[in-house]
């Protein structure tokens, strides 16, 4: 049975540092395609950053290049999504998908991607002063 359980979030400062942690159990990030995404209060979920290959192929949305980094410890089968230099507008509830059949991280990430067939319940994060 596939799950996914995240954790790390909390409230935070503008200008500061979180780091996400997505428990992957029943298949492997190394033969899936797994991705963070989050959904603010009154808009769309987006996809932030999806990898593939046991993250070797990584894709961001343009708002978090430079600020957000994604990784895999396939040891553990846990993806990590650090965060910095948060944002006010960085505030949403994060959660990660996986589907078992990899395509492109773009593509997983897209607001056209595919159905997402399994999420954790999701984590909050709230950037405020």
């Amino acid at each position: 049975q596939v799950n996914l359980v995240e954790s790390g979030g909390d409230l935070v400062q503008p200008g500061g540092s979180l780091r996400l942690s997505c428990a992957a159990s029943g298949f492997t990030l190394d033969s899936a395609v797994i991705g963070w995404f989050r959904q603010a209060p009154g808009q769309e979920r987006e996809g932030v950053s999806c990898v593939t290959r046991g993250g070797r192929n990584k894709y961001y949305i343009d708002s978090v290049k430079g600020r957000f980094t994604v990784s895999v410890d396939n040891a553990k089968n846990t993806m990590y999504l650090e965060m910095d230099s948060l944002k006010p507008e960085d505030t949403a509830i994060y959660y990660c998908a996986a589907n078992l059949d990899p395509v492109s991280p773009y593509y997983y990430c897209s607001r056209y991607g595919p159905p997402r067939d399994h999420w954790g319940q999701g984590t909050q994060v709230t950037v405020s002063s």
